[in-house]
């Protein structure tokens, strides 16, 4: 799923009150995962690495993939929910739900750049029958379902007067991607 995504579909299933502090616990813990990823792509974009090597070298870097996988590990998102609930961290506890949310996610769609999820302690990646993305895994049929479902999750938060701060910038940013996915990537 695009890293938006995640946000408005962890905040459609893990809010309940949108004026709490709950709120920016669930759109950090699902923006983590992916954000050693951001910060790899902006590096690259920074100094003028070609978005097709990005993408094919790059990104397959053994220490680029133990970076991203460790904050999509969900042995270790696991870990940090327990050490959280233990210690009573509620908003810790959300923030790592939101982390696992945004995994389980991820790992039905995602194929040949799918993640190491139980990282550090198996090197084994579940190469999903389907992408998000990619047309060779039916991503011509996930991403405009994606885009479906961000939207109706969309109009389910807005509902919820205070939630709308969240998700008129959220789905700005989300089909703002989606130009920029069709420009640059198709």
């Amino acid at each position: 799923m695009n890293t938006p995504a995640h946000v408005i579909f962890n905040l459609a299933l893990l809010s309940r009150n949108p004026n709490h502090p709950k709120t920016s616990a669930i759109v950090v813990g699902a923006l983590i995962p992916d954000l050693v990823m951001l910060l790899f792509y902006g590096w690259h974009k920074m100094i003028g690495t070609a978005e097709q090597q990005i993408w094919s070298l790059e990104y397959y870097r053994p220490f680029w993939q133990a970076w991203i996988d460790s904050f999509n590990s969900i042995p270790l998102i696991l870990l940090a929910m327990l050490i959280s609930w233990k210690m009573r961290w509620q908003l810790m506890l959300l923030l790592f739900a939101s982390m696992l949310l945004h995994c389980l996610g991820d790992l039905p769609l995602h194929h040949d750049d799918a993640h190491r999820h139980f990282f550090p302690f198996l090197e084994w990646k579940f190469a999903s029958p389907v992408s998000y993305w990619d047309p060779n895994y039916y991503g011509n049929l996930f991403g405009p379902l994606e885009i479906l479902l961000v939207l109706a999750a969309s109009t389910y938060l807005w509902r919820e007067a205070p939630l709308r701060l969240w998700i008129a910038p959220l789905l700005g940013i989300y089909l703002t991607f989606q130009v920029y996915v069709a420009l640059v990537w198709a």
